[in-house]
Parts: C-alpha cells; structure tokens; sequence
C-alpha cells in the first residue's frame, strides 16, 4: 500500500476518550471548523454547534461540536430568493445526512493534523429533544452526531477492520460464501481479543432473552457478538426514530 503524510494519519486514526486539560486556541478550533466547510457537499446543509464546557461535555472534553443536518438554514436562503421548499423531508435529510457527515469527516482529520483526537458520539439523534432545547434548534435542523475533541490523554491501538475483500466488491455486489464471512469475522474478532477490549471496558451485552444460556465470556465475546446483539435486540420499533424527526419538524410524510 502507498504510504505518506495523509493516508498514515488516516490508518492510524483511533477514537480518543481522554483529554488533557490544554484548551485549544481560537486559531485551531477555526481552523478545524474551517476544513469542515471545505467538505464535498450537495446544498451545504451541514451546521455546527460548538460547546466549550468540559464539566457537560461526553468524556469531559475540552470543546465538542454537535454536527447539524440543517435544513432551516437552506430554507432561510430560499426565503430570500422568493421560494419555498417543496423538496420532502426525506429527500432534503438524505442529502442533510451526507452534508454533515462530509463535514465531520474532514474536521476530524484536520484535528489530528493539529496533534489533537477525537470521538464521535453517534447517540445523537436520539438525545434530539434535549438538544432542541438546550441548543435553541429550530424546526428542520436534525442532530446527526456529536463530536468531542481535545489533545489526546491516551493512545488506545488502531481497531480492526473488515478485510479489504469484504468491503471492495468489483463491479458487482457478491454473493457472500460461508468461507468469505468466516474469515471477515475472524480478522475481526481476532482483533478486539488481542487488545483485550470488551474485557478492558467491561461491557458484554446482556441477552434479553433470559431463557437462552450466555455462551460468551470475555475470552471468546468480541465485535461481531457485539454488534449482533445490538441489532438483533435493540431499537425495533422505527416508531423511535420517526417520533424525533417530526419532534425536529421532519415527518417523513411530507
């Protein structure tokens, strides 16, 4: 693989969730905010929000930033040209969601360029009332992420990722064969074992069904355990999330 500044800064990226206690300047968190507007976009539908309290802020960060779909503000400009979104919802937050997330991704790199971490929160939509109210957010402006950032008090290892040949498919969409998910799952699992991460963060996610007999410990539970009782146990009813966008004023109905 080609090696250089970028792409070594971009493999070694890893979440932080310890911060010293050093503020970064004006010139840095403009600096950063800056890189994001730079971002590849469809409508510039991507705002920001930053807090500065380390007491409030997730894992008592210097600054977080809270990373907006924001539709109001596409909306105030159309305003001034005499016209009116007619767009839906889902239309406008699909490319609300990209905007942002553009965004995010490019503030983060150019954090790390700066010598600082970062960790995205991605609880973010479902805290949407509080932070309407916290943040003033009027209607049509989603929170899709929160992002905390400070210099790092940690250096946690590079997380595994899927092999290349499980992401990278030409052409076509595969058919997956047993042998191909196997081994996508054991470089996985492999991984967080070796680093010891679930045990570390003492986090196993309990079975809801409590007639079936837990057959994991820390030496065996790993990522794709983890993230199948996510999914498989979890947020089933999309009543959840369609309750938050017509909270935000975005019913996916019109």
């Amino acid at each position: 693989m080609i090696r250089n500044e970028v792409i070594d800064s971009l493999m070694g990226r890893k979440s932080i969730r310890k911060y010293t206690d050093q503020i970064p300047s004006e010139e840095e968190i403009l600096t950063v905010v800056r890189a994001g507007q730079q971002a590849p976009f469809a409508m510039q539908l991507g705002s920001v929000i930053i807090q500065r309290n380390p007491e409030t802020n997730t894992f008592n960060a210097p600054v977080q930033f809270i990373i907006l779909c924001d539709i109001h503000r596409m909306e105030k400009v159309m305003e001034a040209r005499g016209w009116k979104r007619e767009a839906s919802n889902i239309h406008s937050l699909l490319f609300g969601v990209q905007d942002a997330a553009y965004m995010a991704q490019n503030m983060v790199t150019a954090a790390e360029s700066l010598g600082m971490g970062s960790c995205y929160i991605g609880v973010a939509p479902y805290m949407s009332e509080k932070l309407r109210q916290d943040c003033n957010l009027p209607d049509h402006v989603f929170p899709l992420v929160i992002l905390t950032m400070g210099f790092p008090a940690e250096d946690p290892p590079v997380r595994p990722r899927y092999p290349v040949e499980f992401h990278l498919f030409e052409e076509k969409y595969p058919e997956f064969t047993g042998e191909m998910v196997n081994r996508a799952m054991d470089e996985m699992d492999r991984g967080y074992l070796e680093q010891d991460y679930y045990r570390k963060a003492n986090f196993m996610i309990p079975l809801a069904d409590k007639s079936q007999e837990e057959k994991f410990t820390f030496d065996n539970y790993s990522w794709t355990e983890h993230i199948s009782r996510k999914t498989a146990q979890w947020n089933r009813d999309p009543e959840d999330i369609l309750k938050l966008l017509r909270i935000c004023g975005l019913s996916p109905t019109e």
